[in-house]
């Protein structure tokens, strides 16, 4: 893992820190968690060989499925590599220029998912810099307006868009009220 962007460990290690390792509250509808990497995310977005070894993304302990099994045996290393192409990679917060703000989009995105991470962003966008369309693409504009930004500022928006949203899911759905302090000390760190 040290041969990696220095970027993404440091973000990643924020990441650890919220999520700990393994985890499995049936609140949870994840399912088994470990180092944040759900058995549901595992399914829907590892169940491939994606590399060709002949095993299963995901299948971390290779007995040739994709179970809670596979989720407790998955090393910080493997779930550092997830990470990095499933999220980090694939939606480019490198390009995002302040280290702050990269690290808190990708740690919201891990937790409330990428589109409701960057629609979250955008609107923070909105308010402290220029109109944008809060579509929860992260394209050409909506990193453009973010690096232009007062970081500071974009990221204090980012943290009330967020609170807000968390305060909304629990008001919707009571069940999850037992999730609430940790994820208001997630957007706050």
């Amino acid at each position: 893992m040290t041969d990696l962007d220095p970027r993404f460990l440091s973000a990643v290690a924020v990441v650890f820190a919220h999520e700990g390792g393994w985890v499995h509250a049936a609140a949870d509808p994840g399912g088994p968690t470990n180092f944040g990497v759900s058995l549901r995310f595992a399914l829907a977005e590892l169940a491939k060989d994606g590399d060709g070894d002949g095993y299963l993304d995901g299948d971390f302990d290779h007995d040739g499925d994709i179970d809670a099994a596979d989720i407790r045996a998955m090393s910080i290393d493997d779930a550092a590599e997830v990470y990095r192409v499933h999220w980090w990679d694939r939606y480019g917060y490198a390009r995002l220029t302040d280290d702050a703000v990269a690290t808190k989009v990708f740690d919201l995105a891990v937790n409330m998912g990428s589109r409701q991470a960057h629609k979250l962003l955008q609107r923070a966008i909105a308010k402290v810099w220029c109109p944008l369309a809060c579509d929860g693409v992260l394209g050409v504009q909506s990193i453009q307006f973010a690096n232009q930004a007062n970081a500071g500022q974009l990221l204090a928006g980012l943290r009330d868009e967020a609170t807000t949203f968390y305060h909304d899911l629990v008001a919707a759905r009571p069940a999850l009220g037992k999730f609430l302090r940790g994820w208001l000390n997630r957007v706050n760190s």
